[in-house]
Order: C-alpha cells, then sequence, then structure tokens
C-alpha cells in the first residue's frame, strides 16, 4: 500500500467544493466505507478510481444523498448532505452507471420536464433543454420516444439531464461506460467545458486514459479504504520511475516468480509489490542496480524468461500496483461499445 501524507482535518487554504471526514457506510456486515476523507478543490476535477465493490458508487450515492452514511461528516457546495439535502440537491448534478431518463418521453420533454423540477421558469427550462440537446447532437431526436432512442443516445441525454440546472458539482458515476470512442470524446469535451466555467465534478471511471485527461488529482479506494491520492505523476513517482515487465516461458511460474522476489526483498519499493496480470510479471525498479538484482536473482532460482523489458509504469500499472489487485478498474472483458 502507498504511504500517504496524512490528511489535513481543517484545510484552510483554497477552497473546497467538497469536504468529507470519516465517511462509513455499511451494507450489513459488509463496510463498503470506512472512514473515507477527501476534499475536491472548486473548479478541478477529481478522479476515483478502484476495482469493482471498492465503494466508490456508494461514495457517489452517500454525496448526492441518495443514501445516508452511518458515520462521519460530508459538505457539497456548502451544504451538509445528511441535515441540508433539499438545499443541496439543487446545486449538483448525478449521472450513474445507467441511463435514467423516461422511456416513454422524448428526449426534449425529459429535459424540459427535469428544468421544471428544479424549479426553472419555463421559457428557461425550454432554452435549457434545446441547448443541451444541441451541445451532445440530439437536436434531430428530440421530439422522438426515447425506447426509440440508440443506447449511446440515451447516454448522453442522461448526461445532458444532468446538467440541466447548470449544477456547480457534478458527479459523473462511470459515464462513459460502454460508449463509442467518439461519443466519449463529445463527453469530455463538455465535462472539460463545464469545468472551465467553473463546474466541480467528482469522477468515477474505469477508464485510465479518462482518468488521465480529465482528472487534476486522483484518489484511489479499495475495499471502502482511501488508500492513494495525488495528481498522475506524483503517483507514478511514488510506484518506481520504471516498471520491470517479465514473461516467463512457463507462465504457470508466474505466481513463484513472485513469491521469489518478495522473498528476497527486491519489490516493495514505496510499499509497493509485484504484481501478476495477463501473463507478466509487474515489478517496480527504481536502480538498474535492482534491476540487475531481480534477473539475477531469477536465473539462479532456474526460472526461463520469455521476455523482460522496462517501462515507465501506465496509470494502469500504478493502479495494479497500488491495490496488489490482478484486476485494474477495466473489467476482465472490455465493455462492449453502444451505438451513438
Amino acid at each position: 500500500m502507498v504511504d500517504m501524507e496524512r490528511i489535513d482535518k481543517n484545510p484552510s487554504s483554497g477552497r473546497n467544493a467538497v469536504e468529507v471526514r470519516g465517511l462509513v457506510k455499511h451494507y450489513g456486515e459488509t463496510k463498503a466505507l470506512d472512514g473515507v476523507d477527501l476534499d475536491v478543490r472548486e473548479g478541478t476535477v477529481l478522479g476515483v478510481l478502484g476495482p469493482n465493490g471498492a465503494g466508490k458508487t456508494t461514495l457517489v450515492r452517500c454525496l448526492s444523498t441518495l443514501i445516508t452514511p452511518d458515520a462521519g461528516h460530508a459538505v457539497v457546495a456548502g451544504y451538509d448532505v445528511v441535515k441540508q439535502p433539499r438545499e443541496l440537491r439543487r446545486r449538483i448534478g448525478l449521472t450513474g452507471q445507467y441511463a435514467s431518463v423516461d422511456e416513454k418521453l422524448s428526449g426534449w420533454e425529459n429535459l424540459y420536464m427535469i428544468g421544471r423540477l428544479l424549479d426553472l421558469p419555463r421559457k428557461q427550462a425550454r432554452a435549457r433543454a434545446d441547448e443541451l440537446l444541441e451541445r451532445f447532437s440530439l437536436t434531430e431526436a428530440a421530439k422522438r420516444a426515447c425506447m426509440e432512442y440508440s443506447g449511446g443516445m440515451r447516454r448522453r441525454l442522461d448526461l445532458a439531464a444532468s446538467m440541466i440546472g447548470s449544477p456547480s458539482v457534478l458527479y459523473l458515476d462511470e459515464p462513459t461506460t460502454g460508449l463509442d470512442p467518439r461519443t466519449r470524446n463529445e463527453v469530455w469535451d463538455e465535462v472539460q467545458r463545464m469545468v472551465a466555467e467553473g463546474a466541480t465534478v467528482l469522477l468515477t471511471t474505469q477508464y485510465m486514459e479518462e482518468a488521465e485527461q480529465l482528472a487534476k488529482e486522483l484518489t484511489v479506494i479499495d475495499r471502502g479504504k482511501i488508500i492513494a491520492r495525488g495528481g498522475v505523476d506524483e503517483l507514478k513517482a511514488k510506484v518506481g520511475g520504471r516498471t520491470l515487465h517479465i514473461r516467463p516461458s512457463d507462465p504457470a511460474e508466474l505466481a513463484a516468480m513472485a513469491q521469489a522476489i518478495r522473498e528476497a526483498g527486491l519489490d516493495g519499493v514505496a510499499g509497493v509489490q509485484a504484481v501478476v496480470d495477463e501473463g507478466l510479471l509487474y515489478v517496480p525498479i527504481l536502480s538498474d542496480e535492482q534491476l540487475t538484482a531481480v534477473i539475477g536473482l531469477l536465473g539462479v532460482r532456474g526460472f526461463s524468461l520469455a521476455h523482460v523489458s522496462t517501462a515507465l509504469p501506465s496509470l494502469d500499472e500504478v493502479f495494479l500496483a497500488i491495490t496488489g489487485d490482478k484486476a485494474s478498474p477495466l473489467s476482465d472483458q472490455a465493455p462492449q461499445e453502444v451505438a451513438a
């Protein structure tokens, strides 16, 4: 586990749009959130990464007042999420992992209805619906029932719906899962536009590229706990300057190789251990001496190596190293893309 600097319990520099301290949430015997602390500065994007079941969606649901935390304290846009939920809901937007539009209504009717529910005057709700339909390339389908929309169109409409009230804080819970690359880029452009206009975004994602593209700061959550935080370059530096990629001649020897390196004390850089993923052994390397020692050890132990290379760690490798998981936020099978 990567060591983290202690979070400031009373931050005084800059302004936070989101402040969370000691957040806890149980589902039966399972502790989905276990004392989560985090800050999101105004006008920035915080990326939250973690394996499936790590607590990302539970965190978003607590901060958007959909569920009540069991303990801890959270303030969003100046409002307590437990004590002032009605006031807060007018200042946040949320897009979940699945489209939540009314399929019997048209795209325009969905957006207009949400605008009116947010107490926008009729004229303003109409104008905002028209504006967002144009932004997300849905004008031609504005009058069609949503049941006729493709999957990609529904996701774009769902994103538009989350923005109808011009929220100051926007939660995006894996917003581009399943979208084709073109639509994904359109979503990224819109998020960047909102941030440029002053919005704050908390983004959970399974795409490393998305995290690097959008987020100024990253937080890694695993088993309900924050285990690392920082910028992309900062997290890479914690893992190590390079990553050694080793492919054995016999894939069955991967676990034994990793164990040999651990027993020899040749991994554990900054608290990070060697990990096995997709037929490769990844070892964080800080020096040429460490690299030579690892290769020499494996030779002495009689392991046959089919391939050895080094590279700067990717964000995906950083995630694997930090969590020690065999799976990154990306699922074992890439999500199927839906039509735009």
